[in-house]
């Protein structure tokens, strides 16, 4: 379903009639799957920073990518935004994203949290954590993803479907790493593992850790950020019987993802779209993107969210992202394989 199409200017945001209708020298269109108040105060600052308008459209992500597909050479859509690599391949494969070599860019963020050849960049990170029950799990009872698979969590562990694309960028990112046969074998040593079928989201998982239904669970980080912080006492609860470890400290460490975003193909703004891009590595831009779901900034040096900091230095895979894309359709037909509902 899509959303409604906003102008966003330096002090307000109002209902436009679409993207490009306005009478504005300077504008950019972008398409986005994220979804949070903060980023709405992010192109606000663009705009009084740069006097480019923000034209936007929101919407999920598969049906942002079908749209600038569909629209083809007459898409209005400058910027894509959206959530995982895994999307942003999918954009990438759509043939609907263009390179861009930027040296802000290319300085500003890491290596492995961007395209190889600057199709997309990387603006957030997302770490994938395993949460545990305090009462019954101690946090050096396991160490790794691997762990998971060990006889003694049989019946214990909670996890999303293999349809969840943070899973499958998580196992894409095992078969680089470990090869298909070894990933394999633990996928599927993690399914006899499972305390029940797949079911719900992120934080359904983090509450049946707390409600007892399982010992450990495989989330991303910010939805037990989003509990911690909650107005509902109950969230909060859920939150306080649950600790955190951040697996394969002493190896190649925890899974990172992104929210990122690409210049669309055609782009009719195509300088503004860059400079949008580049002035989501400035520190305020950063602070923003990533405070909208709790994620970490990917620029070195940013102030994070107090509860991330409290974390302390987290080691995390240095693998680039683009391989969680070019290895899912191995990793979604290897899940299978290994009875992962």
């Amino acid at each position: 379903m899509q959303r409604n199409v906003w102008r966003i200017g330096a002090a307000s945001v109002a209902l436009a009639l679409g993207a490009g209708s306005a009478s504005a020298a300077e504008e950019v269109n972008v398409y986005s799957a994220r979804h949070y108040d903060t980023d709405t105060r992010l192109y606000e600052g663009f705009t009084e920073a740069t006097g480019i308008e923000v034209n936007l459209i929101e919407s999920e992500a598969d049906q942002l990518i079908e749209r600038i597909r569909a629209e083809g050479a007459n898409t209005p859509a400058d910027v894509l935004i959206t959530v995982d690599a895994g999307r942003l391949w999918r954009a990438e494969e759509a043939d609907i994203l263009q390179p861009i070599s930027s040296k802000v860019l290319e300085e500003s963020i890491p290596e492995s949290l961007r395209h190889p050849e600057g199709e997309w960049f990387g603006f957030s990170q997302r770490l994938r954590v395993i949460v545990y029950a305090k009462d019954r799990v101690q946090p050096d009872d396991l160490a790794s993803y691997e762990d998971l698979a060990e006889p003694e969590w049989q019946g214990r562990v909670c996890i999303r479907s293999s349809t969840n694309v943070y899973n499958q960028s998580l196992v894409a990112s095992m078969i680089e790493t470990n090869g298909v046969e070894e990933t394999e074998a633990w996928a599927k040593g993690l399914a006899e593992n499972m305390a029940r079928q797949p079911a719900g989201g992120d934080t359904d998982q983090i509450e049946a850790v707390a409600a007892g239904e399982c010992d450990v669970a495989v989330v991303n980080h910010y939805y037990l950020v989003r509990l911690m912080k909650s107005d509902d006492a109950a969230d909060r609860e859920v939150a306080d019987a649950v600790g955190v470890i951040f697996p394969n400290q002493d190896g190649r460490g925890t899974h990172a993802n992104v929210s990122g975003a690409g210049v669309v193909k055609g782009a009719p703004n195509r300088d503004n779209a860059v400079e949008l891009l580049e002035y989501l590595t400035t520190e305020q831009a950063q602070v923003y993107f990533a405070e909208g779901n709790n994620e970490f900034p990917v620029v070195e040096g940013v102030e994070v969210d107090p509860i991330l900091a409290a974390w302390g230095d987290i080691k995390t895979d240095d693998l680039n992202a683009a391989k969680y894309g070019e290895n899912n359709s191995e990793a979604v037909k290897l899940m299978d394989r290994a009875g992962w509902k």
